[in-house]
């Protein structure tokens, strides 16, 4: 497995595999790794000959005051994770390799951005789209990996993928779940007991309102009143949303359901080892299997 630290050295590793004729696979990650991010390595394996992971984590989508400074941190062991895993090349930059001292231009995405994650975090989507458009541009990857539990990411990088004319596929896969269910997260790593037990609230909310859908609720606010007062089942779980929105373009879901939706949670719980006022946030989704109107009369 080849180490690669600067953007000449990408640049070079990854020409010389296009002249090669090897299909190349990017995952993108913030290291921290986990089953989750090691079946995007398999899924990048199943698409390429080559796969390249980038281990960085980017200061630009952390608003001041968020967790920049705690964001889990592996290098040794997400290194060795990737070369059991059968990575080719894992690009591991400085903030300053990505960031030159002057950098002013940022890619921003309009409309998908703005709700959900892009309203408590306004600078979140800025930071991701544009680490993502340097590392597409420097790596020219043929496919990139991303994982369904950042729904909202991943549609905000297919749309700037799409927009900016960038010859990758943005593939995505699905959520890697724990045993009991919680989502595969680097923060959960955060989680002390007590709150680990809480945090299954966002799974179990996310099952309540898959099995009224099926029992044929299909109410918006009779559904995300079922998901909260489920989640607040758990006393410690702060809700930053809980929405539902329109699968494919985020836009808010009708009174009443007549398509798939996706069914969108982030929830803050306490760390209280850390301080009164230190927070993990955690977010998970699903899309709810509603069927349109002229998919009940066949």
């Amino acid at each position: 497995m080849e180490r690669i630290d600067t953007l000449h050295e990408l640049r070079a590793w990854a020409e010389a595999e296009r002249r090669a004729g090897r299909r190349t696979a990017l995952v993108p990650t913030m290291g921290a790794l986990h089953a989750g991010h090691l079946s995007l390595v398999a899924e990048a394996r199943r698409r390429a000959d080559t796969v390249l992971v980038s281990i960085f984590v980017n200061p630009t989508q952390f608003a001041p005051g968020e967790d920049l400074a705690s964001y889990p941190r592996d290098l040794d062991g997400d290194l060795a994770a990737c070369r059991a895993a059968g990575v080719d090349a894992v690009f591991t930059p400085t903030p300053d390799e990505l960031y030159p001292e002057g950098a002013q231009t940022w890619v921003q995405v309009s409309e998908l951005a703005e709700p959900l994650c892009g309203r408590s975090r306004p600078t979140f989507f800025r930071g991701v789209a544009t680490v993502v458009a340097k590392l597409l541009a420097a790596a020219r990857p043929q496919v990139a990996v991303f994982g369904a539990k950042d729904y909202q990411q991943l549609l905000v990088i297919r749309r700037m993928a799409r927009d900016l004319c960038f010859d990758t596929e943005i593939a995505g896969c699905p959520i890697v779940r724990e045993p009991d269910g919680l989502a595969l997260s680097s923060r959960n790593a955060h989680l002390e007991p007590a709150q680990r037990r809480e945090a299954l609230a966002l799974v179990r909310a996310l099952d309540a309102a898959e099995a009224a859908v099926r029992a044929g609720e299909l109410d918006r606010d009779a559904l995300l009143g079922l998901v909260r007062r489920e989640i607040a089942k758990s006393p410690s779980a702060e809700i930053d949303y809980a929405e539902l929105r329109d699968a494919t373009d985020l836009d808010g879901a009708p009174p009443r359901l007549d398509r798939p939706v996706l069914l969108a949670l982030a929830v803050r719980f306490p760390i209280p080892s850390r301080g009164p006022d230190a927070r993990v946030r955690l977010i998970d989704n699903r899309v709810l299997p509603v069927q349109r109107p002229d998919e009940e009369t066949r």
